[in-house]
């Protein structure tokens, strides 16, 4: 056990997922055969000894809480004091809509619940990230800087599209000034957007952002604090690490785990990544069947061929189907003779005998949940 509390955003999901995040958020979307992104956040704070996790929710949470389940599978379904805090969007004079503009507004819609947390400190974690971080470690660094605020950053940038905010050290592992940047510059340590932060300055900050209008964490609340004369401790993680914004990130970030060293990185033996229990039978493979470099959830059916590709729990290849770089989830099917390259398939499609498709690793082809072709 830890004087941390768990604050995981599963509000927001990146325009640029488009049909991905139509019906769930990204926090929930299906990653690596088997596992949601939440998962990531879920287990990193588990592996720490943190036992007191809230989820701040916005809108299309339904796949969300089917997969959290109260979080009995993260060793947090807890009665009484602590376990998992689901939080949908607090209605506010200022939000009537129940959609946070930023992650200022999300907090500070949920003011008093902040105020009532009963531990010193507070991890505030992205949903949508792929990465397992020492919590534990970061937390020791954390307390020997003697700040108020740890920014957990990469050494590795985000291969994302989006802007990015990285802190320049004035210091060795400390930082008062930082700055927005998209990912081609390589200037300073770039932020996983993961932060300890003492809960009284946390609430401070929600105070100011409230009474001045302020949205954002990082240009209005961080950005003051920084003006100040506040500073912020740094803590290098040097694992695996990738921002899920948009259909190419997500692509991409899935057939980073066909490389044993990107697994490696982000699945340690020592911090196991925890997910929902379904039970499966075993994959079978029949005798035409063709299967190089690919990750196979259990209860799949395969007689086709499958190269370079991910696929989750329940997939049918068919006789003489073939499969290149695509990522396909949850109960689809592919029919026999079909030929898919650089697809991605959500769960419940339905592919007909014969259909051929064809993306690209840059821009590959998406075909929506529930969907016959």
């Amino acid at each position: 056990m830890t004087d941390l509390y768990g604050i995981i955003y599963a509000y927001h999901s990146y325009a640029g997922l488009n049909d991905l995040v139509s019906d769930r958020t990204s926090a929930s979307l299906p990653f690596c055969s088997r596992y949601r992104l939440i998962d990531f956040a879920l287990s990193s704070m588990t592996n720490a000894g943190i036992r007191d996790v809230g989820i701040v929710m916005q809108r299309n949470y339904q796949s969300l809480l089917d997969h959290l389940e109260g979080g009995k599978d993260w060793d947090l379904a807890r009665s009484g004091q602590g376990g998992l805090r689901l939080m949908p969007p607090y209605g506010t004079h200022d939000l009537d809509s129940g959609e946070y503009r930023g992650c200022m507004e999300a907090l500070a819609a949920m003011r008093s619940y902040i105020s009532d947390i009963p531990k010193n400190s507070v991890v505030l974690f992205r949903g949508d990230l792929a990465i397992n971080i020492d919590l534990k470690d970061a937390y020791k660094h954390h307390l020997a800087s003697g700040k108020e605020v740890t920014a957990i950053c990469t050494d590795k940038a985000f291969d994302s599209g989006s802007d990015c905010v990285r802190f320049i050290e004035d210091q060795k592992g400390v930082s008062r000034h930082m700055h927005f940047r998209h990912t081609s510059s390589r200037e300073g340590l770039e932020s996983t957007e993961v932060y300890i932060i003492q809960k009284s300055l946390l609430v401070e900050l929600v105070d100011w952002s409230r009474k001045n209008g302020k949205l954002h964490f990082h240009r209005d609340a961080l950005a003051r604090y920084l003006r100040n004369g506040g500073s912020v401790n740094l803590y290098v993680h040097k694992g695996y690490a990738a921002h899920i914004c948009s259909v190419a990130d997500y692509y991409a970030a899935n057939l980073d785990m066909l490389s044993s060293r990107y697994r490696a990185d982000l699945f340690p033996e020592e911090r196991p990544v925890y997910t929902k229990g379904r039970s499966s039978v075993s994959t079978f493979y029949g005798s035409t069947a063709k299967v190089s470099n690919s990750l196979i959830a259990d209860g799949c059916y395969i007689e086709g061929e499958v190269e370079n590709c991910v696929l989750f729990r329940g997939v049918r290849v068919a006789k003489g189907a073939v499969l290149k770089d695509c990522v396909i989830m949850q109960d689809t099917s592919v029919g026999r003779d079909s030929q898919l390259t650089c697809v991605i398939a959500d769960k419940d499609v339905f592919f007909s005998v014969g259909i051929v498709l064809t993306g690209s690793r840059s821009l590959p082809l998406y075909v929506p949940k529930g969907k016959e072709i």
